[in-house]
């Protein structure tokens, strides 16, 4: 609930950096509290005071309300949203605001209770009446049952789990400050050191740190718990140990790791390493509570967390006068790490260091594929083993990715590549178990995010981009399949053979092409126009709601629905699919041709889609479009038969 969010938290560390206690752009320091707000260094004094200055930031700046009702909020949304898309976060973030106007600090630790809570809930109620309102008044009740149940849990969150949670991160704020007096603080990195290997690092970090650092950073401007675990130097330390005195692969990967490790920001690279060596985790810790000792030692800290946990992260995040106690903390964690590893590795009698074995209990720990760990086994088996399941993946997964993969499917199969399947998805729904995956060349990176062990492929055309050439020659080679020149793939363990025949799609034109929805001659002039047009055939066919429509102008704005070939096929995002009440497709034809973001479009096809009865239609589309005789057919047509005859060819 927090990692998606985290952007949120630097913004408003960095607006704390700037305005609260000694921040750069405020005069006032916690000596002299009644120093005016600026000093004139920078800007008017009526700017700066407005966003928030000392003892002023809880009332009507930037500062306070964001900690207040603005992170928690967010957190609360996402907790809903995880389990009941758009509606679930709705409600959930309703219930959030109850927990928040019921205490008197930050609810974090709230909000990731309210938000789950209220998208749980508002899914089981939306399953007791499912199936049972009348045609007409889904919008009405939908609507008031959302925001009746949303009003409800704020209710109850008000009055029972606020004062529930104010009283539990009071105690969790008294151990801390118990630790502090005591001078035992260090002694945390016992705990969070092995959690961190055993992937509870996010849970102790943003569930326990992030919270109690934040409350104690609207309070002094800083907070050392933010460093805790974020601390990039006893990873550090630990990877420049194997670089000196590893052997083998460990030694090999280790500088890799250390780039990964302490510039990215991504702490699990070092994790096999001490899966591996169970005792190294002694060097963690001792260079964990160095770190902390430190941070307590010169008072420093950090305005905000450190996300990911990355040099650069720590050091942006700094508070100003804490740069000296912050960078040492980084360099002697990282010293003691290094030096009690690189002894415990001169005198282990085993030198063999099973890193693949230790990957796969590090992603067993984490219950999903490592996007890093493959650089840990020297180049990844993605980088180099055989390609067996494709996906092409789209914002919703509906029309350009299903037309992009029934043309990729078609060469894949005529190059004899029997044992490859193509499937298409929408990138929410991705997961990293493909093996190659194509998209848009914009949404690559947020594909990258998903798959990050597999290989990407960007494409700028749909129906005919020369990069599928290259997919299937790649595919060929990592799969053992000989391509002779000027031919198509075979295996190599197999007599070459003809072509396999690409499997004829069954016709499913007639249940979701009505003849109603084939128009000759379209009347829009523009884009948006003919966006408009194609999805008014399917709302007046019973398919789609308007809200669908407007969806449809909602997607085309993110990433261009243009295929190549004079083809359009805008729909959706994916979630608009609550709006398709049936699955069809409507069919508009502009003779003259119309700009499409600078393509010329003869045709548009738009798509509503509930389950998967569009996809036989969308294979046929992508052969008819590929053949030159059926893409003439369809524009000298003069019925809409003729339009029929053709796609259902």
């Amino acid at each position: 609930m927090v990692m998606p969010n985290i952007a949120a938290f630097i913004a408003w560390g960095l607006l704390t950096a700037l305005f609260i206690g000694p921040g750069w752009l405020n005069g006032a320091t916690p000596e002299t509290p009644d120093r005016p707000a600026f000093d004139g260094r920078f800007a008017p004094d009526s700017w700066v005071a407005q966003i928030g200055g000392w003892g002023d930031f809880a009332d009507g700046g930037i500062v306070g309300p964001a900690i207040t009702f603005l992170l928690p909020l967010l957190i609360g949304y996402t907790g809903g949203y995880m389990l009941y898309k758009t509606r679930g976060g709705v409600v959930g973030a309703i219930a959030t605001i109850g927990v928040i106007t019921g205490a008197g600090i930050p609810m974090f630790i709230g909000a990731m209770i309210m938000g789950p809570l209220g998208g749980w809930t508002m899914k089981k109620l939306d399953a007791l009446w499912d199936g049972k309102i009348r045609p007409g008044f889904e919008m009405l009740v939908n609507n008031f049952s959302a925001g009746i149940w949303g009003a409800i849990l704020a209710f109850g969150a008000f009055f029972g789990i606020a004062p529930i949670v104010e009283w539990l991160t009071g105690r969790l704020g008294d151990g801390v400050g118990w630790l502090v007096e005591n001078n035992l603080l260090p002694a945390t990195s016992i705990l969070v050191e092995p959690a961190k290997v055993l992937f509870l690092n996010n849970a102790i970090n943003h569930g326990v740190f992030t919270p109690l650092g934040s409350a104690e950073s609207q309070e002094t401007g800083r907070s050392l718990l933010f460093l805790i675990e974020a601390n990039p130097g006893p990873g550090l330390g630990l990877l420049l140990a194997f670089a000196v005195a590893g052997v083998g692969v460990a030694r090999a990967s280790a500088p890799g790791a250390i780039i990964v490790q302490f510039l990215g920001g991504i702490h699990e690279i070092y994790f096999p390493y001490v899966l591996a060596k169970p005792r190294l985790i002694i060097a963690l810790i001792l260079g964990g509570a160095t770190g902390v000792l430190t941070n307590v030692l010169f008072d420093s800290g950090l305005v905000g967390p450190a996300a990911p946990g990355s040099i650069f992260a720590v050091l942006t995040m700094t508070a100003p006068g804490s740069h000296l106690g912050v960078i040492l903390s980084v360099l002697l964690s990282a010293a003691v790490t290094f030096v009690v590893a690189a002894f415990l590795l001169r005198i282990d009698k085993n030198k063999d260091l099973d890193l693949e074995a230790a990957t796969a209990q590090m992603e067993s720990n984490k219950g999903r594929k490592s996007s890093v760990a493959g650089m840990l086994t020297g180049a990844a088996a993605a980088a180099t083993g055989p390609i067996r399941n494709i996906v092409f993946a789209c914002d919703a997964g509906m029309g350009s990715s299903a037309m992009g993969a029934s043309v990729l499917r078609r060469k894949v199969q005529a190059a004899g590549l029997t044992d490859v399947t193509v499937v298409n998805k929408a990138i929410s729904d991705l997961t990293d178990t493909y093996d190659l995956v194509v998209t848009h060349q914009d949404l690559t990176e947020r594909a990258r995010q998903r798959t990050g062990s597999a290989i990407h492929v960007s494409v700028d055309n749909f129906m005919a981009s020369p990069r599928y050439d290259e997919v299937v020659e790649l595919v060929s080679e990592r799969n053992g399949a000989l391509v002779p020149a000027g031919g198509h793939a075979t295996p190599s363990h197999a007599a070459p053979a003809a072509a396999a025949p690409v499997a004829a799609a069954t016709s499913t034109s007639d249940s979701v092409l009505d003849r109603s929805s084939i128009v000759l001659t379209g009347t829009a002039t523009t884009r948006e126009g003919a966006i408009e047009e194609a999805g008014n055939l399917l709302v007046a066919v019973g398919s789609a709601t308007p809200a669908y429509v407007a969806a449809m102008h909602e997607r085309e704005a993110s990433v261009s629905t243009f295929m190549g070939e004079g083809l359009a096929i805008p729909h959706g995002t994916n979630e608009a699919k609550g709006e398709v009440s049936r699955t069809a497709v409507s069919f508009v034809r502009y003779p003259q041709g119309l700009d499409w973001g600078g393509e010329r479009v003869t045709f548009v096809i738009a798509i509503a889609a509930s389950g998967d009865e569009h996809l036989a239609l969308l294979q046929q589309l992508a052969g008819a479009f590929l053949d030159a005789d059926s893409v003439a057919r369809l524009e000298n047509a003069t019925s809409v038969d003729e339009v029929k005859a053709v796609l259902d060819a």
